[in-house]
């Protein structure tokens, strides 16, 4: 039997009369890279936010770690995770290194935590340099950095290669494919782009309009001669 490190049931967030997330069912399975897919405004931010607590629901629950998500669990699970949400909030003034050590604060981790996290993500040589200074691609790298610390079992990211160019785009997929092999963590990735999900994952959960239309393994979603993407772009028309 499969275990999985998030479920969700029947979850549901509203904005005004409007749901951006509703009836949701999702189920991670555990050591999975899942691609978390759907068009602009789908509702994956909103979804991802609800998983780690940072917003509540409006109907339904979320399950993390074998424990659901409440204020009173909050702090816990999210010790277990880790998370790139929309844009890295960094402090510009202070270095890399700087940054990390406020969340290796915040989690009870170390030094050599720190060390390690820069290391992953190819940082270690500019630790010491401002992060107003770092590019885009940089910045993306030490938000995965911040994600990465203490090794977390969860980890969560947001659209991670968004903005950046064609190189900046293949170094963050190419950390991301080493994450569950160098971590053992499982591995949920956002992406309105198919193309660049199907390069990282091996199970996805399609949402549009705020419910899911389709979730299981990525070689299930291939039908006869149409494309991957062909076959995501009418699924995503169709709903």
């Amino acid at each position: 039997m499969k275990e999985y490190v998030i479920e969700t049931v029947n979850l549901c967030k509203k904005s005004g009369e409007k749901y951006r997330v509703k009836d949701l069912n999702l189920a991670v399975p555990k050591g999975a890279t899942y691609g978390f897919l759907g068009p602009n405004g789908a509702g994956k931010t909103t979804t991802m936010k609800l998983m780690l607590g940072l917003i509540k629901p409006d109907g339904g629950s979320v399950e993390i770690l074998g424990k659901v998500m409440k204020p009173s669990t909050r702090f816990m699970i999210n010790k277990r995770t880790g998370s790139l949400i929309e844009s890295p909030g960094f402090y510009g003034h202070l270095t890399g290194q700087e940054n990390l050590e406020i969340i290796a604060k915040y989690k009870n981790l170390g030094a050599r935590d720190v060390e390690e996290a820069l290391k992953t993500v190819n940082l270690y040589e500019r630790k010491d340099d401002k992060v107003k200074k770092y590019s885009l691609g940089m910045k993306q790298r030490l938000g995965i950095a911040m994600a990465l610390m203490g090794k977390p079992e969860l980890i969560i990211l947001d659209e991670p290669t968004n903005g950046l160019d064609p190189a900046g785009i293949n170094e963050i997929r190419k950390l991301i494919k080493s994450i569950p092999e160098k971590f053992g963590s499982t591995v949920i990735i956002s992406s309105h782009l198919l193309s660049e999900v199907e390069q990282m994952a091996d199970y996805v959960g399609i949402i549009n309009k705020g419910q899911m239309i389709y979730e299981g393994p990525l070689a299930e979603l291939e039908r006869g001669d149409a494309t991957l993407e062909e076959v995501f772009l009418e699924m995503t028309k169709e709903a």
